[in-house]
C-alpha cells in the first residue's frame, strides 16, 4: 500500500481534541432555518456547520436541496457566526460553485465515492486548490472502492483529507438503516493510521434515538470526530427528519460520551495479549486440521462420483454449531458468519482436489 502523507483538516481555533464535531442540518432549507440552527449550534461550542446545498435523492420527487441560492446563506452564517461551513459536492460544477463562495471544506458523498469517474472529475477540479476534504464511504462494503477515492483525491495534491464512516446499504432491513460494519472503518485506519475518520451515526441509525450509543462506539474505537445532522425543528426537516436532533438534544449528548485515554499505555496487557496470540496460533492449527480433512473428503467424494455440496449436512452443522456457539455466550450471527467462511474454504478445497488429475 503506498504511504500517503496525510495533513491536519483541522481549521484555525478548532481544538485536537475528541471528538471533533461537525454538525448541522441535513439539508438546507431557508435562510431562516439554516440560521436559526447555526446561531442554536454555536452557542453550544460548535464550529463548523455541516449543511446539505445539493441533495440529490434515492428517487426523484423528494426535496434535493435548494442549489446554488443556498451558498450566500452559508456566507452569512460564517460572517455572524464565524462557524466555518462544511458541504457536500457531487460534480465539477459543485467545486467551483464551493470554493468561489469560500466554502471551508467540502465532502464527497457515499453515491459519488461509489463512482470513480465522479471521483476522479472533482479531482481533477481541486487540482491547484487548497481546502480540506472529507470522504464518505461507498454506499457498498468495499474498501478497496474508498481507498481508491482518497488516492484520487490525494493526487490531485489535497493532502488535507479525512473519512466519514456513515455505513452500508443492504437489501436486508435490520435495526440500523445502515449497516456499521465497523471492521472496514477499522481496517482503512490499519492501512492509514493517520487518517482522521469521523462517525455519521446519523446515516447509520437512520433514528435519533440510535445516535448516542453509536457516537459512543465510535469514540470507543478511537474515531477522531463526530458528523451529525441537527435542526433546529427536527420533526418538521424537508428530509431525514427522524435521524436529526436538536442543538441542545446534541449538546446533551456530546455532553454524555466518555472519551477514553488513547495514549494510555498497554504495558499491563501484555500477559493477556500473549494468551490471545496462543489461542490464535491454536485457531489457525485447528483450522489448517479441518481443512486436511476437507481435502480427504474431497477425494472420498471423488472417488464414488459425488457432488461436493451436500445440502443436508452444511444445514445440520450450521444448526448444531450456532446453538452450541449461543450456549458460550457467541452471537448467533457471529458463529453463522465464521462456519460460512470455513464452509466456503472447504468448498474450495474440495473443487482442487475434484480437479486434480
Amino acid at each position: 500500500m503506498e504511504k500517503l502523507n496525510f495533513e491536519s483538516i483541522l481549521l484555525p481555533g478548532i481544538e485536537e481534541k475528541r471528538p471533533v464535531v461537525i454538525a448541522g442540518p441535513c439539508c438546507v432549507e431557508t435562510e431562516e432555518q439554516l440560521l436559526t440552527t447555526a446561531r442554536a449550534l454555536a452557542s453550544n461550542g460548535i464550529r463548523m456547520l455541516r449543511a446539505g446545498v445539493w441533495k440529490p435523492r434515492t428517487k426523484p420527487g423528494g426535496f434535493e436541496g435548494v442549489g446554488s441560492v443556498g451558498l450566500p446563506w452559508l456566507k452569512h452564517v460564517k460572517e455572524e457566526t464565524g462557524m466555518y461551513t462544511v458541504i457536500e459536492v457531487a460534480t465539477r460544477d459543485h467545486v467551483f460553485e464551493a470554493v468561489k463562495a469560500g466554502i471551508d471544506i467540502l465532502w464527497i458523498g457515499a453515491r459519488t465515492t461509489a463512482n470513480p469517474f465522479a471521483v476522479q472529475e472533482i479531482a481533477d477540479a481541486l487540482k491547484g486548490i487548497d481546502v480540506p476534504v472529507l470522504i464518505k464511504n461507498p454506499v457498498n462494503p468495499d474498501l478497496e472502492l474508498w481507498i481508491g477515492a482518497i488516492q484520487r483525491i490525494y493526487g490531485a495534491g489535497i493532502h488535507r483529507i479525512g473519512v466519514i464512516h456513515r455505513g452500508f446499504s443492504s437489501y436486508d432491513k435490520k435495526i440500523y438503516r445502515n449497516l456499521p460494519l465497523w471492521h472496514i472503518p477499522i481496517e482503512l485506519r490499519r492501512h492509514y493510521p493517520d487518517l482522521p475518520i469521523f462517525c455519521d451515526p446519523s446515516h447509520i441509525g437512520g433514528r435519533r434515538e440510535l445516535l448516542a450509543p453509536l457516537s459512543q462506539q465510535a469514540m470507543d474505537l478511537n474515531f477522531n470526530g463526530l458528523f451529525i445532522e441537527s435542526h433546529y425543528r427536527p420533526d418538521e426537516a424537508w428530509s431525514d427528519s427522524a435521524q436529526q436532533i436538536t442543538p441542545e438534544v446534541l449538546d446533551y449528548m456530546l455532553n454524555m460520551l466518555v472519551i477514553r485515554d488513547a495514549n494510555q499505555t498497554t504495558e499491563n496487557l501484555a500477559e493477556l495479549r500473549r494468551q490471545i496470540d496462543g489461542v490464535d496460533d491454536n485457531l489457525l492449527e485447528l483450522l489448517a486440521k479441518r481443512m486436511r480433512i476437507s481435502r480427504e473428503i474431497g477425494v472420498y467424494k471423488k472417488e464414488h462420483n459425488m457432488p461436493i455440496l451436500q445440502a443436508p449436512r452444511y444445514n445440520e452443522i450450521l444448526e448444531n454449531r450456532t446453538k452450541a456457539g449461543a450456549s458460550m455466550d457467541l452471537s448467533t450471527d457471529f458463529v453463522e458468519k465464521i462456519l460460512k467462511e470455513i464452509h466456503e474454504e472447504s468448498i474450495r478445497q474440495q473443487v482442487i482436489v475434484m480437479n486434480r488429475k
